[in-house]
Formats: structure tokens, sequence, C-alpha cells
């Protein structure tokens, strides 16, 4: 079974920092994290950023010029900076990947972000 590991979330004041990273838990290159989501309580799960093969970068307007997503091809993992964080930014952050042979869509298990004001 495919499993993504997010890790980086945390508690933190607004106007700080936190670095999001997703790997996949057996290193498997035909698995191709590509993109973070978050989900708000009562809130629609919605795409924060978004990486292509040939690093094209899209970021949600809510976003833009605060966070960067990034990827490691060497170790096929994904990250997502995260600056100047503000209190709406708080959310369960989700990676999601594709297989690259199958196209099956995989889901890691969520790391809470809390910014407090």
């Amino acid at each position: 079974q495919v499993q993504l590991v997010e890790s980086g979330g945390g508690l933190v004041q607004a106007g700080g920092s936190l670095r999001l990273s997703c790997a996949h838990s057996k290193s498997n290159s035909n698995i191709n994290p590509m993109a973070w989501y978050r989900q708000a309580p009562g809130k629609q799960r919605e795409l924060v950023a978004a990486i292509s093969s040939g690093e094209t970068t899209y970021y949600a307007d809510s976003v833009k010029g605060r966070f960067t997503i990034s990827r490691d091809n060497a170790k096929n993992t994904l990250s997502l900076q995260m600056n100047s964080l503000k209190p709406e930014d708080t959310a369960v952050y989700y990676c999601k990947a594709v297989g690259r042979i199958t196209a099956n869509i995989y889901w890691g298990q969520g790391t809470q972000v809390t910014v407090s004001s």
C-alpha cells in the first residue's frame, strides 16, 4: 500500500515560518508527489500549491509570495516553505501524489498547521 508521510506541521505565531515535507515511505520513484492541499475546519479541501515535472509551479492567490513549493528529485520528496504565516493559514495540510505509470492518486495523512494571532 502506498504511504505518503508528511512532516513539519506545528504551532507558530502569525508572521512565522514552517516547512512541510512529503515523502513516500518506500522512496518509490513511480510515485510523484506534486501538490499540497489544505482543509480548514468546516471548509472544503483546497489546492495550495502544485509543481509539474517541468518545474512549473502554481499557487493559490491567498499564498502567492509567501509559500514556495519545491521538489528534490533525487529523494523524490516534496516540500512547502511557508513564510509570513497568517491565522487564516490554519488547516490540515495534505500532500498529493500521482502514480507515474498508473496515474492513481495518493494522499498523505495530513499534518496540522496552526497559526496563532
